[in-house]
């Protein structure tokens, strides 16, 4: 049995972080805590807009950028540039400070983040990075080359990702080109799924719902895969296609803090403030990326 699009809403753009513009499909009022998705935004940025110095605690940030780059820099002294194609997989655990900024001269930045909980065993950890170049992202195709995917976390055409999840989770980057057959994906019995559309128009499910660019469409829990196609005869379909096993963990999110109590919140808070238990290195520390954003040739 394959699933079903239960939800289909469109993600409106709005403002985010420093003149930034984002659509964020799950995380709204309609869609909130996806266990075990907390948000996934679209973004644009352009500098000097950005997302300047901000915390994490208790959940990974995945970036995926599409065209453009990002400058990623932590308080940990680690730097770096997520260039167009390339992943970021950032586990925050107990803490981390970071600020993300358009890389200079780099044009527009467009990409996905997508926020992933981390269960009670493993939200005060180390933080840790996996980092993947865009040609080291597997990818694979249908025998016509009519359907093609990157494969960011999980399987699918028995290729997988090297990426290690400590919440299990599939990500698959699908372009389905025009008159492309019905591909049928799977998705592990009991995992919520979601689709993104980016670009294009699909039909998905068992019962063909039709959607567009900008669309999430909430999938049924009950069945083991997803049939799609591409609805266009000239035109690429391009979507994510993400699933997660739940944590069914209570959840207890503040801004950018996200654990299982309230007091496990307070206290997140309290050690932001005083530099403590994981937030040390705040102390006397400031990002450069604001500064380099704005310096223009």
């Amino acid at each position: 049995m394959t699933r079903y699009v239960e939800k289909k809403i469109l993600s409106i753009e709005q403002s985010e972080g420093v003149g930034a513009r984002v659509r964020r499909s799950i995380g709204t009022s309609q869609v909130r805590n996806f266990d075990p998705f907390l948000m996934l935004d679209e973004f644009r940025v352009s500098a000097p807009a950005g997302f300047p110095d901000h915390p994490h605690r208790g959940f990974e940030t995945v970036t995926y950028m599409l065209t453009g780059a990002t400058e990623h820099e932590d308080f940990t002294g680690r730097r770096g540039v997520i260039n167009p194609g390339d992943l970021q997989w950032m586990t925050a655990g107990r803490g981390i400070v970071h600020c993300e900024m358009p890389e200079k001269n780099s044009g527009e930045g467009h990409g996905l983040q997508l926020w992933v909980n981390l269960s009670k065993k493993y939200k005060m950890i180390e933080p840790n990075y996996q980092e993947l170049l865009d040609k080291d992202i597997p990818r694979a195709a249908t025998s016509d080359d009519l359907v093609h995917v990157k494969i960011i976390a999980g399987e699918s055409m028995s290729t997988k990702s090297p990426v290690y999840t400590r919440t299990p989770t599939m990500y698959l980057d699908f372009t389905l080109k025009p008159k492309s057959s019905i591909f049928t994906q799977s998705i592990p019995q009991g995992w919520n799924a979601f689709v993104y559309i980016l670009s294009g128009q699909g039909e998905f499910g068992s019962k063909k719902t039709i959607a567009d660019a900008h669309h999430v469409l909430i999938l049924s829990q009950d069945g083991n895969g997803l049939d799609f196609r591409n609805t266009s005869d000239k035109d690429d379909c391009r979507f994510a296609l993400i699933a997660g096993q739940p944590l069914n963990e209570p959840v207890v999110q503040r801004g950018p803090f996200v654990m299982n109590t309230q007091e496990e919140i307070q206290q997140t808070i309290e050690d932001y403030q005083y530099f403590k238990n994981g937030f040390e290195n705040a102390r006397n520390w400031q990002s450069e990326g604001i500064e380099r954003s704005m310096v223009r040739d």
